[in-house]
């Protein structure tokens, strides 16, 4: 069927949440498959599993966004619905790294980059980038590389 093994996990976790009966797991794993699919068909291409990784994460992030304006507007119910498909999402995700993990590879890209200033941060997050896709929040990720340059 795909030889990708996270594609294919979802797909078998989606038959295993038809079989528990559980809708809210089934109706996110089938919101993630159909993402996949639509991008797919688009493009024309059998998705590589990096692009996987960063379809995943641009949708953990929607619905990060989500839950803070329904937060915000007074709505619980759906901001935890969303957080409750973000915590499905999360499950087919890399292990995250911890700070101390994600410090140690800025401050190796600062010096593989030889950045020295603010005006380096680009060089320095486009080094980073492909070791910390879907393992790290590159919002905080952004931060530290701003604090070690500064």
């Amino acid at each position: 069927m795909s030889e990708h093994p996270l594609k294919q996990s979802i797909t078998d976790a989606m038959k295993d949440a038809m079989r528990a009966k559980d809708k809210p797991r089934l109706s996110t794993i089938r919101l993630m498959l159909s993402e996949l699919k639509r991008i797919e068909v688009d493009e024309r291409i059998d998705l590589p599993e990096d692009r996987i990784i960063s379809i995943l994460e641009k949708m953990i992030k929607q619905r990060r966004d989500s839950v803070k304006q329904y937060t915000d507007g007074g709505r619980p119910e759906l901001a935890e619905s969303e957080s409750t498909e973000i915590g499905v999402i999360q499950e087919f995700m890399p292990a995250a790294l911890s700070e101390a993990e994600i410090s140690e590879i800025v401050s190796k890209a600062i010096t593989a980059t030889g950045a020295a200033a603010m005006q380096d941060m680009g060089k320095v997050m486009n080094e980073v980038r492909p070791q910390l896709a879907g393992r790290a929040d590159m919002s905080v990720v952004s931060k530290m590389v701003k604090q070690q340059l500064a």
